[in-house]
């Protein structure tokens, strides 16, 4: 098992569980924005800051890497799943600053579709990532993964049937241009989900 491995140190698993419960709030942050499209400017303001206080953890976690000798598991692995954890919220707060920077007047379904599978793809995350911890469930954690990845399948089909959607809609090509660039962004956001679930599914199977 992973945790018979060698001395670890917890503050790694700390760090990939505050990460994964910055992006669960940006991600929720971001579907709220969406769902209830009132005072853009503030919400926007929070999940940019949600991010930034994401961006000082990994930060952190990355000088403990360097300095650090003794790692949980692969410390290829730990830099890589620091850094796709850290993309998922950077993709969630490049999607609202651009809706607040296009000062973009209403939502298409789409977003709220993408957004309502980003969610739940971070709240998966964030229980395959706790469970990293202590692996006496490799079966539980590889669920969650299995999860993520089956959502990232819904958020490729939302994407599509969005810009299509958008295509045929007759609105001004700007309009077009404006929500693919956010619709692209949330769907970002949800690869770098599956990355994540990936990167874990490696660890698991390599050391369970």
């Amino acid at each position: 098992m992973l945790t018979k491995l060698m001395p670890r140190s917890d503050d790694f698993f700390t760090d990939f569980e505050k990460q994964a419960a910055a992006t669960v709030e940006g991600a929720r942050l971001l579907k709220d924005l969406l769902d209830n499209f009132v005072d853009v400017k503030r919400k926007c303001q929070a999940i940019r800051d949600i991010e930034h206080l994401a961006d000082d953890i990994t930060h952190r976690a990355y000088e403990r890497l360097h300095k650090n000798f003794i790692t949980p598991f692969d410390r290829g692995e730990i830099h890589r799943l620091l850094g796709r954890i850290d993309d998922v919220l950077d993709y969630a707060n490049a999607a609202a600053e651009r809706i607040g920077l296009y000062e973009i007047a209403s939502v298409v379904p789409e977003s709220r579709e993408l957004a309502t599978v980003l969610l739940a793809q971070t709240k998966k995350m964030e229980e395959a990532v706790r469970g990293l911890r202590n692996v006496k469930d490799p079966k539980r954690i590889l669920e969650a993964c299995k999860e993520m990845n089956l959502l990232e399948n819904q958020a490729d089909t939302a994407l599509r049937e969005g810009v299509a959607r958008l295509f045929k809609s007759g609105v001004d090509p700007l309009t077009v241009m404006k929500w693919k660039e956010v619709l692209d962004l949330i769907e970002s956001a949800t690869d770098r989900c599956e990355d994540v679930a990936n990167i874990i599914e490696g660890v698991v199977l390599e050391h369970a």
